[in-house]
């Protein structure tokens, strides 16, 4: 398969890169090499490679930002995704595109499924529903919520920040009420190729590890797995002025996913796998510290 990855230079898209190259034919372009926000750039790289598949990976993430550049937001995250869309109805490609859990305004106490209404409170959400409609103008789409990404070879989210805070013995704040379901990057890439070469029904997915959590509970697994004691300055979202509202409870069921025959693990195994990665890779020190 003909594979055409955006946003490859990405936390997300250098794992996906990885986990295609295995078994397909892949054209990595990264910001520099792709601008997303420029149809007609979209159009003629689609053209020239004339892929199968578009693996939307580019993406705008300042969530704060947005709020002062709602229009650089709606330009990577919703009118890019149309570009690829008709890019990939020219070429009769399946697009997989990227959404988050800011689609929903977290309102609730229990895992949201894809039948649960969105209802975005910031810049950032909104943009990215507005990509999850266009992303439909494919032929042949899938729409992956995803949320709290970690790992790879460029890790660099609240979840990679939150270890490393641990490992360097520094004070780390983490919200005791806000509930995410982390996703692991291998995890979600080994998915996604799995979507692909099993042509699963097209539509929306929850693409995240199994089992939710409080960031104090991710930081406390993350710091028991390391034999750390941790130095944790303890915060509800109350007591913290963001410039951009986050949803308190953002868990995502990934039982649809699960019922097309893809279940993800925990993100507790993910966890496991994923510290035993940056051990073996040798990026930091992992000697428990008093």
């Amino acid at each position: 398969m003909r594979i055409l990855v955006t946003g490859a230079a990405g936390q997300l898209g250098r794992v996906v890169v990885e986990e295609f190259r295995q078994a397909h034919t892949v054209v990595a372009a990264r910001r520099e090499d792709l601008d997303v926000s420029d149809s007609r750039a979209v159009r003629e790289a689609a053209a020239r490679f004339r892929p199968e598949a578009i693996l939307n990976c580019a993406a705008y993430s300042h969530v704060d930002g947005a709020e002062d550049a709602p229009l650089i937001a709606f330009a990577v995250n919703a009118l890019a995704v149309r570009s690829l869309a008709q890019a990939a109805a020219e070429q009769g490609a399946t697009l997989v595109h990227f959404s988050s859990d800011f689609v929903f305004d977290g309102e609730t106490d229990a895992p949201y499924t894809e039948d649960d209404r969105p209802n975005p409170q910031s810049v950032y959400g909104t943009s990215k529903l507005v990509g999850e409609w266009l992303a439909r103008g494919a032929p042949c789409w899938y729409v992956l919520r995803v949320e709290s990404l970690f790992g790879g070879p460029k890790p660099k989210s609240s979840f990679d920040k939150i270890v490393e805070a641990l490992i360097d013995g520094r004070e780390v704040g983490v919200f005791t009420d806000r509930v995410v379901s982390p996703s692991y990057t291998p995890d979600v890439a080994k998915a996604v190729r799995t979507m692909l070469e099993r042509r699963i029904d097209a539509g929306v997915y929850h693409c995240v590890n199994s089992d939710a959590a409080t960031w104090e509970r991710i930081a406390l697994a993350a710091a028991g797995a390391l034999g750390l004691t941790p130095r944790l300055t303890r915060v509800r979202m109350a007591d913290v002025h963001l410039r951009a509202v986050r949803p308190r409870y953002c868990a995502l069921s990934n039982r649809k996913l699960a019922d097309a025959g893809i279940p993800m693990p925990t993100w507790t195994d993910a966890l496991t796998r994923y510290l035993r990665a940056r051990r073996t890779a040798g990026s930091r020190t992992f000697e428990s510290r008093p």
